[in-house]
């Protein structure tokens, strides 16, 4: 794989990657529709979780000056920010990644770009409407942060060179995160359609692309935001589906549930993908979460936009997990 070790670049420690899920932060069943209530909710989060205890949340310069329906003239606040320049906020680093929801995963999956075969022309333009759906989303989001004065820049891992073998990540330069990361940006990455040097192409999934930045960079914790409050022993709509409070992973990569407990200690957890979803849903998050805690780096999945949520990107939960929180925490023990 050609990959930098880059991680010892980093002027200050990383200390959270973010994942939106797609179903969190989008209407997953309506085509390309974002849920504006809950990417404001967590837009307004991520600030509240980024901001040192000594910025103050008043003096807030949105960045987002472009004129858009419905939003306030952000130029006039720039005038009356003038005056406070000398207040710098300081944002711990974080790095964003998102999901697709009801962006990307339709137009990938009618064209059948996860399959690869770009000689094919129905694939060569589902390619390309993929990647214009998914960058769409990607743009709305930085958006949204950016009016939160959120420091937030686009990073397609297409266009920064990402590609894979087998669908597996072959090549992924990650200095450009870095050096956006030591400049004081927060790199807003996102799953992608990405060229595959066996298919000739495939989709990265964002779930992929966290447990690679994970091991790169080691932040002090990884949050999945999803719908649901954490992962469940099955489909959390089913009756009496149990909330899975703990996962504990192996050094072979193996996971048990240790809170609750239940009878038979290796429970296997029942998971439903939707037929559109072309990068493996819930499957692929449990997996990728169990490799980011192999690297002693705790991983929490929990509903976004939700006091819980909260809690997680503060980092709140790394000293101890309160009884009424509710989400799942997968973390190595040895």
């Amino acid at each position: 794989m050609e990959t930098k070790q880059t991680h010892l670049r980093l002027k200050t420690p990383l200390r959270c990657i973010v994942k939106l899920g797609g179903a969190a932060i989008t209407s997953k069943n309506e085509f390309e529709k974002i849920n504006e209530e809950n990417l404001v909710t967590v837009s307004l989060q991520l600030r509240q979780a980024m901001m040192s205890s000594g910025s103050s949340a008043e003096s807030v310069l949105e960045m987002d000056w472009s004129k858009r329906p419905g939003i306030s003239d952000a130029l006039n606040k720039v005038d009356d920010f003038k005056e406070q320049e000398q207040q710098v906020l300081d944002f711990n680093s974080f790095v964003v990644i998102h999901g697709a929801g009801s962006f990307g995963h339709f137009q990938a999956s009618k064209s059948g770009v996860h399959r690869g075969g770009l000689d094919r022309p129905l694939v060569k333009a589902g390619f390309v409407a993929t990647r214009i759906s998914v960058t769409s989303l990607n743009l709305e989001i930085v958006r949204a942060l950016a009016r939160e004065g959120i420091p937030s820049v686009a990073m397609s891992p297409f266009s920064c060179g990402w590609s894979t073998r087998d669908r597996n990540i072959e090549s992924a330069d990650v200095s450009t995160v870095v050096d956006a990361l030591d400049s004081g940006f927060v790199p807003v990455l996102h799953g992608d359609a990405v060229l595959d040097e066996s298919l000739g192409c495939t989709i990265l999934s964002g779930d992929v692309i966290i447990s690679h930045l994970a091991a790169e960079l080691k932040p002090e914790f990884v949050v999945f935001l999803t719908d649901v409050f954490g992962v469940y022993d099955r489909p959390p709509s089913e009756p009496n589906a149990v909330l899975l409070r703990e996962i504990a992973v192996r050094e072979d990569g193996s996971w048990s549930v240790v809170n609750p407990t239940f009878g038979d200690t290796d429970k296997q957890v029942e998971i439903s993908v939707a037929s559109h979803d072309t990068t493996g849903g819930m499957v692929t998050k449990i997996s990728e979460a169990a490799m980011i805690a192999k690297l002693g780096i705790d991983v929490y999945i929990v509903k976004a936009a939700t006091e819980h949520s909260l809690a997680a990107l503060s980092g709140k939960l790394r000293e101890k997990i309160p009884e009424d929180w509710l989400g799942t925490v997968i973390r190595y023990v040895s």
